[in-house]
């Protein structure tokens, strides 16, 4: 008996042991320094104005100074993106942020980090993936922009809309918003009408290319629609070498997104009519969810539209990034 009771008292201290041991290794491995460990994924910081100060935002807030241990990823490429973020997943991050390339194809990655425990927060971009694989979406409603833009357009009265439509990365959320409400306005009405609809996935010399070749083929339009201020930068590069006159009063009213601050600039100058903003500064909600355990699980960011016959200076200054 006493036999017994002495292997018994050894297999519960051995047990004990082992459990301690495994709460031990469990801890040290996700809090080894004291650190939230973070894995950001993001697009290219030098695709736009609007992306390198996203990028500066992030890298601002998810310090080591402000309890965090960041590693980032980037890229355009939706694989990419994936790619990356198994590589966090074997990493054993805690958070994993996800500003995505394309709204499609991420379930997959998404269940993975589930399975690991990983929480997954959405920043900038939707996806189109289930709510219960990630904790929170921190995001601009890209389709009220494409509205918005689109409703001021209409409110200009032209007789004819001929649009040259300079769209963004194809797929990416910004691009579908920025586009649907375009398409759908040109689909309803008689009198709008697309001259050119083609992707310059954000780049400015590229924009400035396809303008170029419309004015080449002889083709009247007078709306530059471009989703993005970079590409709408270089679509106006085109104009002024064909001088082609463009902003308020002239003979192309021009349309960007994004409300950088040299963009606002132009409006406020008249050279442009129109730029759609779209908040990059998501950072801050991003630290509360996960420091302060906030429960909101979208946050749409408060976006607004500025027409150059009524920007002032203070927009500029209180807007522009």
């Amino acid at each position: 008996m006493k036999k017994f009771v002495k292997i018994l008292v050894s297999s519960v201290l051995v047990g004990a042991m082992a459990l301690s041991m495994c709460a031990c290794n469990a801890a040290g491995k996700k809090k080894s320094n004291g650190k939230i460990k973070v894995g950001i994924i993001n697009n290219d910081p030098n695709e736009s104005g609007y992306r390198t100060a996203n990028d500066k935002d992030m890298k601002a807030t998810f310090t080591e100074a402000n309890g965090y241990e960041a590693s980032f990823a980037y890229s355009l490429k939706n694989d990419e993106q994936i790619a990356a973020a198994q590589k966090f997943i074997q990493d054993e991050v805690d958070y994993l942020l996800i500003s995505a390339a394309a709204t499609t194809g991420w379930d997959g990655v998404l269940e993975q980090a589930k399975k690991a425990g990983i929480k997954v927060i959405l920043f900038d971009r939707t996806i189109d993936a289930s709510e219960d694989l990630y904790e929170a979406s921190i995001v601009s409603d890209m389709a009220k922009e494409g509205d918005t833009a689109v409703s001021w357009l209409a409110s200009q009265n032209l007789p004819e809309y001929k649009v040259i439509h300079i769209q963004g990365v194809m797929g990416s959320s910004a691009q579908i918003g920025r586009s649907d409400a375009l398409n759908k306005k040109v689909a309803a009405e008689s009198n709008w009408s697309i001259v050119q609809q083609q992707t310059a996935e954000w780049n400015a010399e590229t924009a400035q290319q396809i303008v170029q070749a419309v004015i080449d083929s002889g083709e009247k339009f007078n709306v530059i629609y471009a989703e993005n201020d970079d590409m709408a930068k270089g679509a106006v590069q085109a104009l002024d070498k064909a001088n082609i006159s463009h902003g308020v009063g002239k003979d192309v009213i021009v349309m960007g997104f994004d409300c950088n601050k040299w963009a606002l600039e132009e409006l406020l100058a008249g050279n442009w009519n129109y730029d759609g903003q779209c908040n990059p500064f998501q950072a801050s909600y991003i630290n509360d969810i996960i420091k302060n355990g906030a429960k909101q699980k979208t946050v749409i960011m408060e976006e607004k539209g500025f027409d150059a016959s009524t920007i002032t200076k203070d927009d500029v200054d209180k807007y522009g990034i």
